[in-house]
């Protein structure tokens, strides 16, 4: 039975400029749409689990790039959610912090949060695409020392078993 081609429609669609200006449009406003405290919170936890500092590493270059202090605590207070749980206000990080604390973090989630709730793409500059593919050819580099050892190893088992099998008179 001969298979049949399904149709596409290509009327309907929309071009990536289309699409990108209709995600860039504000919606109409609506009761708490701006509310975006849960997710930033969660976009630096995030941010700091992926992070190889630990949150007192964080502060400290925070409180380098800033001038002024940060500490552990604080971070622990913009990411928690427990405060307003129990009645009590809960702590947001300063929007004067963020940049530092993207830096610090190499994560852009949180600015990423902010921009999207007002139809802003954010993308990571030429030197951060740079780290990023750096990285990422070190990452090739590892799985192809991997994958080489793997062939050696099935290599030599294979060559030791026609060895075997030869030993035994099997072809």
């Amino acid at each position: 039975m001969p298979k049949t081609r399904q149709k596409i429609d290509y009327e309907g669609q929309l071009s990536i400029f289309e699409l990108i200006h209709k995600l860039t449009e504000p919606e109409e406003s609506t009761e708490a749409q701006y509310k975006i405290i849960d997710q930033l919170r969660a976009a630096i936890r995030n941010a700091i689990k992926q992070s190889p500092l630990t949150r007192h590493q964080i502060a400290g270059q925070m409180s380098h790039f800033l001038g002024r202090t940060i500490t552990k605590e604080q971070i622990d207070s913009w990411t928690r959610d427990s405060d307003e749980r129990h009645g009590r206000p809960g702590r947001h990080i300063p929007a004067e912090y963020l940049p530092a604390f993207c830096r610090v973090t190499g994560s852009n989630g949180p600015i990423a949060v902010m921009g999207r709730t007002v139809g802003l793409f954010v993308l990571p500059g030429p030197e951060a695409l740079r780290a990023e593919i750096q990285r990422l050819d070190e990452e090739i580099k590892q799985v192809q020392a991997r994958r080489r050892k793997r062939l050696l190893f099935l290599k030599e088992m294979e060559g030791d078993g026609r060895k075997e099998r030869r030993r035994h008179g099997i072809p």
